[in-house]
């Protein structure tokens, strides 16, 4: 049996509830849904990047990839991505910041699956993304 590893950051505060921010077993690591929050800092409550869609969507790749990092992963590992919106105005926005962000990474391999559904986040938060990664 191979042993299921939680995987925190440093970057990231401890979760809300009994959850990891990702979990790997054996060649596989789960992302859990990351939103733009700032890096963590000691004593103070998690902060949006910003306002825009924009800001926290690159904010959210860059907790996405922390924990990819965490687990030995890369955005290149990457199979399949689940993007929340709480605007279906938003769409073609993420589309594009997407698109910027993937080429400005380089990935060598295929680009990942994705699914994007709307769904009700906290006040002040516009986009949540989730990953799973195939290792090796």
């Amino acid at each position: 049996m191979t042993e299921k590893i939680a995987l925190t950051p440093s970057t990231h505060t401890t979760p809300p509830a009994k959850f990891s921010h990702g979990v790997k077993k054996g060649n596989l690591l789960q992302v859990a849904g990351q939103v733009g929050f700032l890096p963590a800092e000691e004593g103070k409550a998690p902060t949006p990047a910003g306002p825009t869609l924009r800001e926290q969507t690159l904010q959210t790749f860059a907790n996405v990839k922390a924990i990819l990092e965490e687990g030995g992963a890369t955005w290149d590992d990457v199979m399949m991505m689940r993007v929340y919106l709480t605007d279906v105005d938003h769409f073609a926005e993420m589309n594009k910041i997407y698109n910027e962000y993937f080429e400005e990474q380089g990935l060598k391999a295929p680009a990942s699956a994705r699914t994007t559904v709307y769904v009700g986040l906290p006040a002040g938060l516009l986009i949540e993304i989730d990953a799973l990664a195939v290792l090796g």
